[in-house]
């Protein structure tokens, strides 16, 4: 870990290279693969998820994703444990400004996307769901994320950004 002050840790601990920060990178390694292998009725999507409004299920795409012509809004239909896992064969982008919106009782912690390799969430980007990438994670100034940012192989970057952990 570098640059990480001013940072603040509320609510939580930061484990570098002890026995809980080893278990929880074979725990990530599981849950990524986990996601990865789901395979019970995937809807195929593409290229700009915004301007869309999606229900609860499992989209896979064979290449990136982003968020850029609009919002993303994920509508859990009135069911408070509605599931959405994203499966992205590489990349994912969300735009300058762009937002992942839950309506219909749709809740942060039910949101997963499996990238591939990298995700970048532009400046001032409002971001809903875990983020487990193969590689890496970047989010810009003022992006902000009800979420977990997780990267396998690489690291994940903060520039003055505001994390939570979803309930």
């Amino acid at each position: 870990m570098t640059g990480f002050g001013p940072g603040v840790v509320t609510g939580g601990s930061i484990h570098l290279t002890d026995t809980l920060a080893a278990q929880a990178k074979l725990d990530l390694t599981v849950a990524y693969n986990d996601l990865a292998g789901r395979t019970l009725a995937p809807v195929s999507v593409a290229g700009n998820l915004g301007g869309s409004t999606l229900s609860p299920g499992l989209y896979k795409s064979t290449s990136g994703l982003e968020v850029s012509s609009g919002d993303l809004t994920l509508d859990a239909k009135g069911d408070a444990n509605a599931i959405f896992i994203f499966q992205i064969a590489s990349t994912l982008n969300v735009s300058t400004g762009r937002q992942v919106i839950l309506i219909g009782g749709a809740k942060a912690s039910n949101v997963y996307w499996q990238v591939g390799t990298s995700a970048n969430l532009e400046a001032n980007a409002v971001f809903k769901g875990s983020i487990l990438a193969d590689q890496s994670i970047s989010l810009q100034t003022g992006a902000v994320v009800e979420g977990r940012l997780l990267a396998r192989i690489g690291g994940v970057t903060l520039q003055g950004n505001t994390v939570t952990v979803p309930n």
